[in-house]
């Protein structure tokens, strides 16, 4: 469902992913970690249409993505981590323009997605009123609208609280069974160690690592994802021993 082949941008001088080479099939959850800066939402951005390669190749559900963004964007829902909402529009109202965009006309979903996320009680507020968890959920909602074969996330549990962040993780389970390819983005490793088949570990450009837990440790050892990402990224753990305030006789 995701295919990138010597993927690569650079602004000016900095290259932000260089020679990307990556496969996701249908129904797999695939996650992508790695520290600030790394390149995983220019990785997500070049996937979903939003930016154009310097170099090399990708498709998404079997459309080239640079040749036909707008095929992909058909088969493609996108969360990014701050999602961008019509804020002078009330949930409700952002739900029916995004189905009307869509040309979605079965309309029952928006009323079920409602429910689900528990947003029932402020579906007919102004958006600009919400929080953040709140905007991510109406956002999650619209990009699930048009049942999309690959789903792009990026931080999808940032700021949500325990119970939406429990329902958003079923809720992304459900949806691989059903077939639909999830490519996210995280810091969390729990999420990642329970909710991935594979894993990527991008780092300055770079993907460093890439396969299943199994995979990972049986070339890196019997460590959690924690210290794997901290091996390959060559991190430094001693400097969580360095002292902080400088001690006084």
């Amino acid at each position: 469902m995701i295919e990138a082949r010597s993927l690569g941008k650079t602004f000016g001088e900095k290259e932000a992913v260089r020679n990307l080479n990556l496969d996701v099939g249908e129904g797999e959850m695939f996650v992508l970690l790695g520290p600030n800066g790394a390149g995983k939402t220019t990785t997500l951005k070049l996937l979903t249409t939003l930016l154009k390669p310097t170099y090399g190749h990708a498709s998404v559900a079997g459309f080239d993505v640079f040749e036909s963004p707008d095929e992909v964007k058909r088969r493609i829902g996108y969360v990014p981590d701050t999602p961008a909402l019509y804020e002078r529009l009330t949930g409700r109202e952002f739900l029916h323009f995004i189905a009307d965009i869509r040309g979605t006309k079965e309309r029952a979903s928006i009323d079920r997605s409602l429910t689900l996320f528990e947003m029932d009680e402020n579906a007919d507020k102004l958006i600009e009123t919400y929080s953040h968890g709140m905007k991510k959920k109406i956002a999650l909602s619209a990009a699930l609208l048009h049942q999309p074969q690959v789903l792009f996330l990026d931080e999808p549990t940032g700021g949500l609280d325990p119970y939406s962040a429990r329902l958003m993780k079923d809720l992304l389970t459900r949806l691989c069974s059903q077939g639909v390819a999830v490519f996210m983005t995280t810091h969390i490793m729990e999420i990642a160690e329970q909710l991935c088949e594979r894993v990527g570990i991008l780092y300055e450009a770079d993907l460093m690592a890439c396969g299943t837990l199994e995979e990972l440790r049986a070339e890196h050892g019997d460590l959690s994802l924690e210290d794997i990402f901290m091996k390959v990224t060559g991190a430094d753990a001693s400097l969580m021993e360095v002292d902080l305030w400088e001690k006084t006789e």
